[in-house]
């Protein structure tokens, strides 16, 4: 049986706020306060999609059965987290090559192969999942469509905590390794630029787990859930836990941070690495 609430287009007598997806008029004062912040950062980072999805929170606030603005904030909401763990993935391969390929267990290269690759699947199956959620005509469309966002979301904190587990054991292993450290990597070990650079990809690591978290959550139970129908805990669980991601990664810019991490800043990244053969072609190899 179709649901006699899908023609509906605009708040009417019949077609009331509650019984849209998410039962309530998304916060206008929250929503322009996220479109303000990633707004701000968008001359130094990639935040367009975070815009966009909260200008199609606005457009729901106008009217919550806007398909339009139903569509934007769906896709674009689900997804754009996504490139914010590309960035920390990529990061940790520089983070290998300078303080030692030898305390990892994989090659530094294959970091970036692995984790983006797994993440632009993830990618691909949550971008799937919200196209076909934003344009479903019917229920069990719009379930296949939620499914594939779920397991999408699954498949990135899996890869989120596979991550962790790999950095962690290379921390640990350049901590035993500490007092064999060359010079220019133990300097840059104690830096006060490089502490709050490694803590800010923590933080943001962590907001971004959270949020997948809460995500499995309020699609785990179908649409119209309890958890997808709490603007509270999405403003919170959502909105402030990426942007608390997004200051952190702009804030901590590795080009500010992290010089070894800056395009073309080859000498500073194979002076942290010690004062071998630096045309070793293994090293040259590993570094590609």
């Amino acid at each position: 049986m179709s649901d006699p609430y899908d023609a509906c287009v605009d708040v009417t007598d019949f077609c009331v706020v509650a019984e849209t997806i998410y039962g309530y008029r998304p916060s206008l004062g929250a929503s322009g306060f996220f479109i303000a912040v990633f707004a701000a950062c968008l001359g130094i980072q990639f935040f367009q999609g975070e815009v966009v999805g909260y200008v199609g929170r606005v457009l729901l606030n106008s009217n919550p059965w806007d398909g339009t603005g139903f569509e934007m904030q769906i896709c674009c909401l689900i997804i754009a987290p996504s490139f914010f763990a590309a960035a920390i993935y990529l990061t940790l391969k520089h983070i290998v090559l300078t303080f030692g390929p030898e305390h990892s267990r994989l090659v530094p290269r294959w970091y970036t192969w692995i984790f983006i690759g797994c993440d632009l699947f993830s990618l691909i199956l949550q971008g799937a999942g919200g196209g076909i959620a934003a344009s479903a005509d019917s229920e069990s469309t719009s379930d296949v469509g939620a499914n594939l966002m779920l397991a999408g979301i699954v498949w990135q904190v899996f890869t989120l905590i596979v991550f962790a587990a790999l950095a962690g054991d290379f921390v640990l292993r350049v901590k035993r390794a500490r007092s064999d450290l060359a010079l220019a990597a133990s300097e840059l070990l104690q830096s006060t630029k490089f502490r709050l650079f490694t803590a800010g990809l923590v933080t943001a690591y962590l907001t971004i787990l959270i949020r997948c978290v809460y995500r499995i959550a309020e699609l785990a139970g179908g649409w119209k859930n309890d958890i997808m129908q709490n603007e509270t805990e999405f403003i919170v669980l959502e909105g402030v836990v990426i942007v608390i991601a997004v200051l952190c990664l702009t804030a901590f810019h590795p080009g500010y941070c992290f010089p070894p991490m800056q395009s073309g800043n080859k000498v500073a990244q194979k002076g942290a690495m010690g004062d071998g053969d630096i045309s070793d072609p293994e090293m040259t190899k590993q570094s590609a």
